[in-house]
């Protein structure tokens, strides 16, 4: 019978038996004491030999409690509580097997979906390692590019630098030729002067008896000649004053004869000072104008060819082959529209100054956007004249009240003839040259346009300033404007000697 394999549970058994109403008593079943122990073995061996020992005990109780329970009237029911029992455990091994496959399929899905996650971090571990490889890559090539520019430029300034050393060794080679060759010439001259005076000394010794004797002779000449030419001047002065002191029209002749000579000289004198300076404002210009643009017959004459180019020449961009930062540049150009405005609108030129360390590029020329003639001359010119100065000076704005397109005056380095008056290091005839500066330059005008240059504009007289309508400060050029000066630097003077170079060649060839 099925119940008998409890024989296993002999308590238990005997407790759901007499639960049952079976009259089985509680401790039938078999003895609460148990195995007995062993008092030499440890907790861990007594389990062990626990699990091996066969409990015969306990299949004497169940035999017992079979018995009994064959006698009993409900024996019937015990049996198929017992069915029931084992159905029960059946249908929960079952619904275990259930949940232990549902279990081993959720697990299943677990380790597909964990083997999926593990695809997709290897997938994106993949990706990473290819993006940081492709990074890697790129920035190797980036550092070969690099290296390439790198030794490109080294390669181009030890080309440079070779190119400077060979034509600093040809220029010390022509200098040292060109010295040597002076050296020989004086040394000749020195020799030959040498033997040209050794020759003529002894020439001299030889004939100083006949020398000394021709002095004589000459001496002796000259002064009888003079005794005679005194004693005839003496006559015929004596003769003529006689005579004149005895005839009174022959006095007032003489008197009226030299009274217009002197009047005709002095009058032929300060006309021909006005004619001169007619032709010179009209005709040539000023000593002190170094450069002008403004059409003269005598300039025509003696530079015919560059009078030609010139009149040629077509309008360009002003600032072209200049670099300058955009700020000054564009307040340039707003001057230079301004100056253009005003010629064409027949206004008041404005005098400018434009000031700032030296090489900034303060030579600018705003005549050639304005269509106005251009006239350059620098201040240091006019230090060194002295009392000539102040002609010199009244004669350029002369000239520059003559223009008829309108003259723009560009005076380079003034603060060396405008410096203050109560200075020390200034002289008198330098401040009478400033003080006729001054005083055809109080009032604007509409022939002519100032604009002066300076390095120290602090070192002016505080009467220039109020000549001045506005002030332009160039400074350092930055780092871009250098970048540009270095290539326009390359582009005119590297590249274009090569293409000159290169066009002088093949011409000899041909």
């Amino acid at each position: 019978m099925s119940w008998l394999f409890g024989y296993g549970k002999g308590k238990d058994q005997g407790a759901d038996l007499s639960q049952m109403g079976l009259g089985i008593p509680a401790g039938a079943g078999g003895s609460d004491d148990g195995p007995p122990k062993e008092p030499n073995l440890t907790k861990a061996e007594r389990k062990a030999m626990e699990a091996y020992r066969f409990d015969s005990a306990a299949l004497e109780r169940a035999a017992h409690a079979a018995k009994e329970l064959e006698k009993s009237k409900h024996a019937k029911e015990a049996l198929e509580l017992s069915k029931l029992q084992e159905t029960t455990r059946q249908f929960e091994q079952q619904t275990k097997m259930k949940e232990y496959e549902a279990h081993i399929a959720q697990m299943q899905i677990e380790a597909k979906r964990a083997e999926a996650e593990e695809k997709r971090k290897l997938l994106q571990e993949e990706t990473r390692q290819h993006q940081s490889r492709a990074q890697y890559q790129d920035q190797l090539s980036r550092k070969r590019y690099d290296d390439q520019l790198a030794q490109q430029q080294r390669m181009n300034e030890e080309n440079l630098r070779r190119q400077e050393e060979s034509v600093a060794k040809q220029e010390a080679m022509r200098k040292a030729t060109i010295e040597h060759e002076m050296d020989l010439r004086h040394k000749n001259e020195m020799k030959r002067v040498e033997a040209e005076m050794v020759a003529k000394a002894k020439v001299d010794r030889e004939n100083r008896d006949l020398t000394l004797e021709q002095i004589r002779l000459k001496a002796e000449e000259n002064r009888i000649t003079v005794l005679e030419s005194i004693k005839t001047a003496g006559t015929v002065l004596g003769t003529g004053a006689q005579a004149l002191l005895t005839d009174w029209n022959k006095v007032l002749t003489a008197a009226g004869g030299l009274s217009l000579l002197a009047l005709g000289i002095y009058s032929a004198k300060g006309a021909t000072g006005v004619t001169a300076r007619y032709i010179e404002s009209r005709l040539g210009k000023p000593s002190l104008v170094r450069e002008t643009s403004r059409f003269s017959v005598l300039e025509t004459l003696k530079h015919p060819i560059e009078t030609l180019k010139n009149l040629k020449s077509s309008q360009e961009d002003p600032l072209s082959g200049v670099i300058l930062s955009p700020k000054i540049e564009e307040r340039l150009r707003d001057v230079a529209i301004a100056t253009k405005n005003t010629k064409q609108n027949r206004g008041m030129y404005r005098n400018l100054l434009m000031h700032g360390p030296p090489g900034t590029g303060k030579n600018y020329k705003l005549a050639k956007h304005s269509n106005m003639d251009y006239a350059i001359m620098t201040g240091g010119d006019i230090a060194p004249m002295g009392r000539d100065g102040v002609t010199a000076v009244h004669k350029v704005f002369d000239w520059a009240n003559s223009s008829r397109k309108g003259l723009l005056l560009f005076v380079d380095e003034a603060d060396a003839f405008l410096r203050k008056r109560s200075s020390e290091n200034i002289s008198e005839d330098l401040r009478a040259t400033l003080n006729a500066f001054l005083y055809r330059t109080g009032e604007q005008s509409q022939k002519f346009m100032l604009v002066l240059a300076s390095n120290t504009p602090e070192q002016f007289d505080w009467a220039v300033n109020d000549r001045l309508d506005e002030m332009i400060e160039f400074e350092l050029p930055g780092l871009e404007e250098r970048e540009r000066l270095i290539r326009l630097y390359f582009s005119e003077i590297c590249v274009g000697a090569c293409h000159r170079g290169k066009t002088e060649t093949e011409s000899r060839q041909l």
